[in-house]
């Protein structure tokens, strides 16, 4: 997943890898793993250096004794952000993992990640001419700012409003739209983990972007869905489970469901032409190649052309999400995975990009995406990313 400059030297990666025509601009998903500002970064050192760099997220087969460790880590967190900044938002304390890590991270070990982010947006720029980031994994507009370096003032940025540390956000080039760009949150999306429980943590939102470009309305759609129920079919230690499995993150995953399908079908009505993009934390491609009858993609066997009913806390009867959202009203094509560079050694099968039937019938040829390694410092403590860009080309 990680180059550094030699071997980017090495392998010859220059704009001349990534030909595209004058009438084309990239359009990338980039998860950007809990990236935050050099503040929230200061901030995220002092409270996990008073609570000794404890782990408040516990994998769900923990032990009781793990998960007592972590509830207590989390309330000492708690307090540790009261006593120094109230009401902040920090990362946990076991965000930035790495298999180098020897020590805990420092500022300036921070600044390396940030620093290799920039490198990896400016190459997408410019060797792919990207004119439209969705990232995920944000901390705030004022980070995606900061990781487009020298190219920040060609850019215009939005992030979704969100009270906790991780959101979503775009990036998109002025020159491209012949209008002010408008960005416009759901909140929808944000599920409680806990329906019964207010106080619990909310799932990220979403956002979309509307543009126009070559004189034509186009909307991208950024979603992060909830983690931990990626797979249809067994992947090593992830088990294999359909959306109306009764494991506790699919139970959170399937509360996104109803809410991402109207918000589709809301889109798809004002604006015919958009992309859907982003961290699913979901192999739809999986889902796809799976054939499922139309009959089978609700555990109640009603069709996913007809309403899908929510009970009282919002679940819903979906096994498939691919099969769900892409029921033929709209119309939605995955745009496929053209190469990963061999580089890519990070999470697989999560981060897609889908296209409405009307904008794949405006390209010149259907349209594939590549995934580009994340640029990366000679002995970086904090990983740059645990995903690499996904990009495709579109037609002005």
């Amino acid at each position: 997943m990680k180059l550094t400059a030699a071997l980017l030297l090495t392998l010859g990666l220059t704009q001349a890898c990534y030909a595209h025509n004058a009438g084309e601009y990239g359009v990338t998903s980039f998860n950007g793993a809990w990236a935050g500002t050099t503040a929230d970064n200061k901030l995220h050192h002092e409270v996990c250096s008073a609570v000794s760099w404890c782990r408040n997220r516990a994998w769900r087969d923990a032990t009781p004794e793990v998960l007592k460790a972590a509830q207590k880590c989390e309330a000492d967190t708690k307090l540790a952000i009261e006593r120094l900044q109230p009401g902040a938002l920090v990362a946990p304390c076991s965000a930035y993992t790495s298999p180098k890590k020897a020590r805990a991270a420092t500022p300036a070990d921070y600044e390396q990640k940030l620093d290799a982010m920039r490198e990896t947006i400016t190459k997408l720029i410019e060797t792919q001419n990207v004119g439209v980031f969705a990232f995920q994994e944000i901390r705030s507009e004022e980070v995606i700012k900061n990781m487009l370096g020298k190219y920040a003032d060609r850019f215009e940025t939005c992030a979704a409003p969100h009270p906790e540390f991780q959101t979503v956000g775009f990036a998109w080039k002025r020159s491209l739209t012949g209008k002010p760009g408008k960005c416009v949150t759901n909140q929808e999306l944000a599920v409680k983990e806990d329906p019964a429980n207010a106080a619990s943590h909310a799932v990220r939102p979403g956002v979309a972007l509307e543009l126009l470009v070559n004189g034509k309305a186009i909307t991208f759609m950024n979603v992060h869905l909830k983690a931990s129920c990626a797979n249809l079919l067994k992947r090593g230690n992830w088990a294999a489970r359909t959306l109306d499995d009764p494991d506790p993150a699919c139970r959170v995953f399937n509360r996104q469901v109803p809410v991402l399908e109207r918000w589709i079908e809301s889109v798809a009505r004002t604006s015919p032409n958009f992309v859907l993009m982003g961290d699913f934390n979901r192999r739809i491609d999986e889902e796809a190649q799976a054939a499922v009858p139309a009959s089978e993609v609700r555990a109640d066997h009603t069709l996913p052309s007809s309403e899908n009913v929510a009970d009282a806390s919002g679940y819903v009867q979906t096994k498939y999400l691919w099969q769900e959202i892409s029921d033929g009203s709209p119309v939605l094509h995955q745009v496929p995975l053209r190469e990963a560079d061999s580089a890519c050694k990070g999470f697989t099968g999560l981060d897609h990009i889908v296209i409405s039937d009307a904008l794949l019938a405006q390209q010149k040829k259907p349209p594939t995406s590549v995934k580009t390694p994340v640029f990366e410092h000679p002995g970086q403590l904090i990983d740059t990313s645990d995903h690499c860009p996904r990009t495709m080309m579109l037609e002005r």
